[in-house]
């Protein structure tokens, strides 16, 4: 099957980032964090939705019963569709101005990861994780811009990046509440100019990541060697996630502007949703977080 590639959004998003399939819903989600909205698109019925938010969005996550988590601004809430209503999740005290939340993902186990990051890229941000019941623990610090954040299929080995540094991290990870283990380089992305952005994990282990500057696509297998590099739909890919029904389709978000200078697109796609089919792999799919504690 030949490898193809769909401009699926019918508009540019601002800062699109942080797409994750709902299998159950057969739906994709992602983020617009400048235009601060929770996006939605249903590919077999064609149509789109969105939910606005009171601050910068981040990042989104599959609930149980009919809920989304997201990371704001100042921190981590519950979407229930319902009602539109956000529910407080965790909120670091005291607010710092100074930090928003970025890349978040659930791991194995149902918990959110999400990383704050200093809104100039100060070195301010910190990688946090909170089950249902609320209790949440400071994993990584001293971060100036969180991304890549994903799991290993058995969920042992945590991916992470700051985006300065230019390089991947491996931590090995318990299925406990215990701190992860010592970090460890995996991917070193100076070799093409960029710092990573979003990331994910493909069935056979293999970690999928957006060489936003290099308008790249890395396929990195788990000792960290690259295994096939692919151009970018569109000029700064900022996060890929696998889906479809067969989850053998990668969708691609991108950014038309950051609203910080540091990234803004000169492709009149940029922006915009994409879907690559033919890769000839697939994902996995992502664990919710529940609504009760367990």
């Amino acid at each position: 099957m030949p490898v193809t590639i769909r401009c699926v959004s019918e508009r540019a998003d601002l800062l699109g980032e942080s797409p994750v399939w709902d299998p159950d819903n057969g739906v994709i989600y992602w983020v617009d964090g400048v235009s601060r909205l929770l996006r939605c698109h249903d590919p077999r019925e064609g149509t789109f939705r969105q939910w606005a938010m009171p601050s910068m969005i981040g990042s989104v996550a599959l609930g149980d019963a009919d809920t989304l988590v997201v990371g704001l601004q100042d921190g981590l809430y519950r979407f229930h569709f319902s009602d539109e209503r956000l529910e407080p999740l965790f909120t670091p005290e005291p607010a710092d101005q100074r930090i928003r939340f970025n890349d978040g993902k659930t791991d194995r186990e149902g918990r959110f990861l999400c990383g704050s990051m200093g809104v100039h890229a100060d070195p301010l941000g910190t990688l946090w994780r909170i089950d249902a019941a609320g209790r949440h623990d400071a994993l990584v610090a001293g971060i100036r811009i969180s991304n890549s954040l994903c799991f290993s299929p058995d969920g042992r080995t945590l991916y992470f990046a700051d985006s300065v540094e230019r390089a991947i991290r491996a931590y090995d990870y318990p299925a406990d509440d215990g701190a992860p283990g010592a970090c460890r380089t995996l991917v070193d992305t100076r070799a093409w100019n960029t710092g990573p952005d979003g990331a994910t994990v493909d069935a056979a282990g293999y970690l999928w990541v957006a060489l936003i500057f290099a308008a790249k696509i890395g396929r990195f297998a788990p000792d960290g060697t690259l295994d096939r590099l692919i151009d970018a739909p569109t000029d700064l890919p900022s996060s890929v996630a696998f889906g479809a029904d067969d989850l053998g389709t990668l969708f691609v978000t991108s950014i038309k502007d950051s609203g910080s200078g540091r990234a803004i697109s000169k492709d009149e796609r940029g922006g915009c949703l994409f879907a690559i089919e033919g890769l000839g792999v697939r994902g996995l799919p992502e664990r919710r977080f529940p609504l009760e504690a367990t």
